[in-house]
């Protein structure tokens, strides 16, 4: 079994509980014997995948097998064309060079429901939102990426893996994936 789960902002990547104010995934009524694939942090939304498929967790995440990811990243600032060239190159990331990777502006700028609780506005600051395709994933990597060239991250949300998207999937909503859903995936 293959589960795409649109994962609000402030849920762990886990079953239990940490102690955190953050709610777990046992509280969305999952079918028994999953696993995520992967993490979000809690502070990230969007596309988290679960299994019951020993071997899908290698598969999918092992940078080698180059399966992408695609995030949104609302960040503060306009990044120039410097920045987005810096992303794609790879930036140093505590002591680790990230594999390059594609990062350019969506046009049109992605329309999401708000946050709750809504990212910090400030007057004088404008954000925009970046898009990112990855094909690693290291602990907090785009917050560091967008950071490390000088646009900190406001809200960052997971809208596809391989070929398939997160579409309109509402948040703390899950779904079995077709067949041919699955593929997407895995191809």
């Amino acid at each position: 079994m293959l589960l795409a789960f649109h994962k609000p902002y402030g849920v762990l990547s886990q079953f239990t509980p940490d102690g955190s104010p953050n709610r777990p995934l046992a509280e969305f009524a999952l079918p028994p014997r999953v696993y995520p694939l992967g993490r979000l942090d809690a502070d990230s939304e969007g596309l988290l995948l679960l299994s019951d498929e020993p071997g899908l967790n290698t598969r999918l995440l092992d940078p080698e097998r180059g399966h992408p990811r695609t995030y949104w990243a609302q960040v503060e600032r306009i990044p120039s064309t410097e920045a987005l060239a810096q992303l794609q190159r790879g930036v140093v990331i505590q002591d680790y060079r990230t594999r390059p990777c594609r990062a350019w502006l969506p046009d049109p700028q992605p329309s999401v429901p708000p946050r709750d609780p809504p990212i910090r506005y400030r007057k004088n600051v404008p954000d925009c939102w970046l898009a990112l395709e990855l094909h690693e994933g290291k602990n907090r990597q785009v917050r560091r990426m967008t950071a490390a060239v000088g646009h900190p991250t406001l809200r960052l949300i997971r809208v596809q893996i391989g070929e398939f998207s997160l579409g309109d999937l509402d948040a703390g909503a899950w779904r079995e994936l077709t067949p041919a859903e699955r593929r997407m995936v895995l191809a």
